[in-house]
């Protein structure tokens, strides 16, 4: 009787052991809530129904972000207040005298700001029409198709106006990166992005899902140009990769492609006088040009959107900020170092770019300002030589697009740092040739051409329309060799 009663004890705590453990296991990931979204449904709280965790953190990129993104960008990415590129490169004031870049260049916000940092900019900067939308809003492939030309042409509010009120402000939704059925990565630019992939061979319906985990953001992370009509307005939008290869869009060919295309040429440079095309971040051409981590066959998504936990899911984190904001959590994924000591690899890095970024955009202004000079002497009955002329004016627009290439790009030369300092350091000798060649036509017109070229660089900063000096210059900018004090 005694060794039965044993038995029997030892069996319920045995049970009583067991279902103590049972409770302590973690809760089991629970099946995801099955919910229809509709075709073509673009209010990302329907979305947000169906996959909560991301959508809880998509609206985080509303939040304000404390850390530092590096010493050269402003430290609140999504608060109220985007640093002036202006204030803090002058040089780009001078140089892009003329037309709304000019006036005001900041750096974005979050993407739940793109479509509001367009109303709250100057005026100046909407001058190119409805067509300015493309990237801000997920109504844009819906309004291209509707309206045709006119979508590019008519006045940026009017094309707004035709989206419904509650969304008017809406930035990047659920609708432009995935497929409404299984959530699967698409291009919803195809007006856009996917004619880009055919003019270089590249068919995107083979594209691999790690391919397509940038593809997505290359439909606003790249460069773009509007071609003009005789009237200067907006006729359509494309992207300048036509002379090049997947995985090497090179800012040679891309200069190739725009100075072919006189219909690209939307502003007139008021110092030179010359029209010019645009460059504007150009982020996945420069990173996918052969760099380590594209090599490497790592994504924008890898770095900029890493896995993690959102309850009892292991999700994409869907508040998209540089790796810096994010204590390089997804640098840890493959780097062994310490955040700090990889932090610090950013920085300097960073530091490195803008040293000869600063050099490359002071010698473009210099070439400006030299060929006002020559301007005026001509004006003045002064006979320029038409050879040192030209040869002079080809080297400046080499110089002034690689300048402007890596000012537009936004890692500051991280994302691909031997080809940042390689465009660099092109721009920087084709400014030098050009200005040799002006000084020299100058010397042979008698012209006597100062050492140093008075680039009154205060006076492109401070007459900006309304906008005035947002930040001493002198005193704010995070200059990381003293270089900018020697041009004021």
């Amino acid at each position: 009787m005694t060794h039965l009663f044993k038995q029997i004890l030892a069996l319920c705590l045995f049970a009583g052991l067991a279902a103590f453990l049972a409770g302590c296991e973690p809760t089991k990931p629970q099946p995801r809530q099955t919910v229809t979204i509709p075709d073509g449904e673009i209010d990302p709280a329907v979305w947000g129904k169906a996959y909560p965790e991301e959508y809880e953190l998509w609206k985080k990129t509303e939040e304000p972000v404390p850390a530092r993104r590096s010493k050269y960008k402003t430290g609140m990415d999504s608060g109220p207040v985007t640093m002036d590129k202006l204030s803090h490169f002058p040089y780009m004031a001078l140089l892009f005298n003329g037309w709304g870049f000019g006036v005001e260049y900041n750096e974005p916000r979050g993407h739940a700001y793109m479509v509001r940092d367009q109303l709250e900019i100057d005026s100046s900067r909407l001058g190119s029409g409805g067509v300015c939308l493309s990237c801000k809003t997920p109504y844009a492939p819906g309004l291209q198709k509707e309206m045709g030309v006119d979508y590019y042409r008519k006045p940026f509010k009017e094309v707004l106006g035709k989206i419904p009120e509650k969304n008017r402000d809406l930035g990047v939704a659920c609708i432009d990166c995935h497929d409404n059925r299984d959530l699967g990565l698409k291009i919803s630019r195809g007006f856009t992005l996917i004619e880009a992939f055919r003019s270089m061979g590249v068919d995107p319906a083979r594209l691999t899902r790690q391919e397509m985990r940038s593809a997505v953001c290359a439909q606003c992370h790249v460069t773009y140009n509007i071609p003009k009509d005789k009237e200067g307005k907006s006729i359509g939008l494309y992207f300048p990769w036509q002379k090049s290869k997947f995985g090497a869009i090179t800012i040679e060919n891309i200069i190739q492609q725009i100075r072919s295309d006189e219909s690209v040429k939307e502003w007139k440079q008021s110092v030179t006088g010359f029209k010019m095309a645009f460059i504007r971040h150009p982020e996945y051409e420069f990173w996918t040009n052969n760099s380590t981590h594209f090599k490497a066959g790592a994504s924008c998504a890898d770095c900029h959107m890493p896995y993690t936990i959102a309850g009892v899911y292991k999700v994409s984190d869907h508040r998209v900020m540089s790796p810096v904001q994010a204590d390089m959590k997804s640098c840890k994924q493959c780097h062994a170092e310490s955040p700090d000591w990889l932090r610090e690899r950013v920085f300097s890095i960073q530091d490195r770019t803008v040293s000869i970024m600063i050099r490359a955009g002071y010698q473009c202004a210099t070439v400006a300002k030299l060929f006002e000079m020559t301007h005026k002497a001509q004006a003045e009955g002064k006979t320029i030589d038409g050879l040192l002329y030209q040869k002079a004016k080809e080297f400046y627009e080499e110089a002034f697009y690689r300048s402007l290439f890596m000012g537009a790009e936004n890692s500051v030369g991280f994302h691909n740092p031997p080809e940042g300092l390689r465009i660099l350091s092109d721009s920087l000798a084709f400014g030098t040739r050009a200005e040799a060649y002006l000084r020299q036509a100058l010397t042979k017109a008698g012209i006597d051409v100062p050492l140093k070229v008075d680039l009154e660089i205060m006076k492109y900063v401070d007459l900006r329309g309304q906008k005035k000096l947002r930040f001493k210059p002198e005193l704010e900018f995070k200059d990381p060799y003293g270089l900018q004090e020697k041009f004021f």
